[in-house]
């Protein structure tokens, strides 16, 4: 798998998701088999640039792989600038996002929003492009609602923009993340552009993305959602894609990798920080390794590193 002038060990990646995939979760799914993970959302809004929240967004590790990263926005030229000033920060990839479905973010007509304007779109691109000597990839929906899918054309326009690669949620905006994804409309998109395509929606075991694979065409897969509590989950896709069977993860392998993202988390974020986003993580873990499990609870009313990492060490005992 290529994107640019880059090579991949497989064709697994990771989604970028705001306040998901920041540099230790993003750590931990590469070197459980992603081949390739994008930060979070960065906004093109000059004055948020150099703040602490920013820089703990684009907080890179060499243990990573490559450094990809997202921009929002809706003007070519922040875009285009946004670009740039990532790229000197150190970012090999710029991927724009155009499918977020959020309404602060539609609002200020970025994210999925701008696949009503194709016009934009094509201005965004070619501006972003242009901008940057690295590759320019490219994250959209089916369209906007169930009546106004256009995704192959914003593929076309995209195509000709010189953009590297495109991923395409299987769901229009209007949809949100409700229902099931469809993958028709990746399968056309794949038969009628040359750039690679990458089919992104409901990928939530290694058997179903092999069959979206072989449905769509698609060159990879990206993992949202189905990497929550599971950053296991793109060993198991490598290794079913590979010889067609599963690999056996036991409990006790799962619960440290939980331990060890916990304890990795802290220290990023440290003591003031570290808490607070240990929480939402710890309660996809338990939901995965000991549904029904009350720790969660328990878990989310400690306010210290040494409690939350006592406790998730006696949980881990438990199991």
């Amino acid at each position: 798998m290529r994107i640019g002038q880059y090579e991949f060990k497989n064709r697994i990646f990771l989604a970028p998701m705001a306040g998901i995939t920041d540099q230790p979760f993003r750590r931990l799914c590469h070197q459980q088999g992603a081949g390739l993970t994008f930060s979070e959302m960065m906004s093109t809004n000059p004055d948020v640039w150099h703040t602490e929240k920013s820089k703990l967004r684009l907080a890179h590790h060499h243990e990573i792989g490559l450094n990809a990263v997202q921009i929002a926005g809706s003007d070519p030229t922040e875009m285009a600038e946004a670009a740039k000033v990532n790229v000197a920060y150190g970012a090999q990839m710029i991927d724009i996002n155009m499918g977020c479905p959020a309404k602060k973010v539609n609002k200020k007509m970025a994210g999925s929003a701008l696949l009503r304007e194709p016009d934009l779109v094509a201005r965004i691109l070619s501006a972003v492009v242009n901008a940057v000597d690295v590759p320019v990839t490219l994250k959209i929906r089916t369209g906007w609602d169930q009546d106004n899918r256009n995704c192959l054309e914003i593929a076309q326009i995209a195509e000709q923009s010189g953009v590297s690669a495109l991923t395409i949620h299987g769901r229009t905006r209007a949809c949100l993340f409700e229902g099931q994804a469809e993958y028709d409309s990746i399968k056309a998109v794949k038969q009628v552009v040359s750039i690679p395509i990458i089919a992104n929606g409901d990928i939530t075991s290694a058997e179903k993305a092999k069959f979206v694979l072989d449905y769509t065409g698609a060159d990879a897969v990206m993992v949202g959602r189905g990497s929550y509590g599971c950053p296991w989950i793109f060993k198991e896709i490598s290794a079913f894609l590979a010889h067609g069977t599963l690999p056996i993860i036991s409990l006790e392998e799962k619960s440290q990798l939980m331990f060890k993202h916990i304890e990795d988390l802290h220290q990023f974020y440290g003591e003031e920080k570290g808490y607070r986003i240990a929480r939402k993580h710890v309660g996809w873990y338990v939901e995965r390794l000991m549904p029904n499990s009350t720790f969660k609870r328990t878990f989310n009313a400690l306010e210290t590193t040494y409690e939350q990492l006592n406790a998730l060490e006696n949980f881990v005992k438990s199991l």
